[in-house]
């Protein structure tokens, strides 16, 4: 085979505002806290960025945890590390399904060989604490796990409800927080949740590539009674912990370079304040609604079940939905998401996650819209950026 190097130049991607579903912008810090030199995933400065970076991340979780680390990969990665870790074949998972996110942790506990029970909900809206009670009524399940913010949807679910049905079933509690964890307030140990994983390309604004978990005492111990090992080498916390740990036990070639990204993300994190920052996804939330609204246009999610940081429209009739995001990727370089499963050609799914959580973003976004769909000849009634502004 025959290759001229001149036939592959460098390439600069061009700048995008993104206002989909994840990845979200990165602050310049991240990015050049990302180009200091790599050294060996063994050297004492890179233990020492560790340790910080389990500080800093145990302050974001909001939890005492021990096993608090990054895992090397994203967010489905995390999804599938707590999933291996807690169940066995044989024992009996509890799955909460209001989107997409959902059907994928049916998918592995199936693929583990535990018994599923699967527990569904309206897409669009937060799941229903009733259903599951009824569904475990006389069970005793190993693990109940639920989506707090569903990506594919734009809603949320009251993550107290669940833990209360988990300790009076006596189950492992796990929590999807990919979409929530730096946008919304998910104190972990507070809500007595045993398992939680997120994803680093979302709200919290690094590149994607980790995935934050932490395993509370009784996720520890089903880990330490197992009686099989767990099915992934990769991702046995068991091993993984001894790395991560005082032993400094060689796993794996940790991601070294990215792993400087996510403590700089952190950093920026923890100097906004955590309160500060949830307050700032709501309200650039917010604004973004009241302009939408008054354009004419509608929410899937109602008010009080909407995720801050994803926002789900309903797509008008005779708008033609991938020409729409084509003409915003194309004419105004902002990208947003569309619709998956049964809301696909429905919905577009628009996030003000993180470092792209700005009055600059809604404004930018509801201006460029607004030209893309009176191209399509939608009449959007006047006012959105006044009503944005308002807020």
């Amino acid at each position: 085979m025959n290759l001229s190097i001149n036939d592959f130049k460098y390439t600069y991607p061009s700048e995008r505002l993104l206002m989909g579903p994840g990845p979200s912008n990165v602050a310049p810090r991240v990015l050049q806290a990302m180009a200091n030199p790599c050294i060996g995933h063994l050297d004492p400065q890179f233990l020492a960025i560790m340790d910080e970076t389990q500080q800093l991340l145990r302050f974001l979780f909001q939890t005492k945890n021990p096993l608090t680390i990054p895992v090397s990969g994203t967010g489905s990665a995390g999804m599938e590390t707590c999933l291996v870790n807690m169940i066995e074949p044989g024992d009996e998972a509890v799955i909460c399904v209001n989107g997409v996110f959902g059907v994928r942790m049916t998918e592995i506990v199936q693929r583990i060989g535990g018994k599923l029970l699967r527990v569904d909900g309206e897409w669009g809206r937060a799941m229903d604490p009733d259903l599951v009670r009824r569904a475990i009524k006389g069970k005793q399940p190993k693990m109940l796990a639920v989506v707090h913010g569903e990506t594919s949807t734009g809603a949320f679910s009251d993550l107290a409800e669940f833990a209360s049905i988990a300790r009076e079933c006596g189950a492992i509690y796990v929590v999807d927080m990919v979409t929530t964890l730096g946008g919304m307030n998910v104190p972990i140990d507070d809500l007595n949740i045993d398992v939680a994983y997120s994803g680093t390309q979302k709200c919290i604004s690094c590149p994607p590539g980790l995935s934050p978990i932490s395993f509370g005492p009784k996720a520890m111990e089903a880990l330490d009674k197992r009686k099989t090992p767990v099915v992934s080498w990769y991702l046995d916390m068991g091993m993984v912990k001894s790395y991560w740990g005082n032993e400094r036990k060689y796993h794996h070639t940790a991601p070294i370079n990215m792993t400087y990204g996510f403590r700089e993300a952190l950093r920026i994190i923890a100097e906004e304040g955590l309160q500060t920052r949830f307050e700032r996804h709501l309200k650039h939330h917010r604004a973004l609604v009241a302009g939408l609204e008054t354009m004419g246009l509608s929410m899937l999610v109602p008010e009080k079940e909407r995720l801050p940081m994803l926002n789900a429209i309903k797509i008008p009739e005779g708008v033609d939905d991938l020409q729409v995001r084509r003409a915003l990727l194309n004419g105004f370089g902002i990208e947003i998401g569309a619709g998956l499963g049964p809301l696909a050609g429905k919905i577009w799914r628009v996030g003000l996650m993180g470092h792209t959580s700005t009055m600059r973003s809604v404004l930018l976004f509801l201006t460029a819209l607004e030209t893309v769909l009176k191209s399509q000849g939608f009449k959007a009634r006047p006012g959105a950026i006044e009503a944005a502004t308002a807020v």
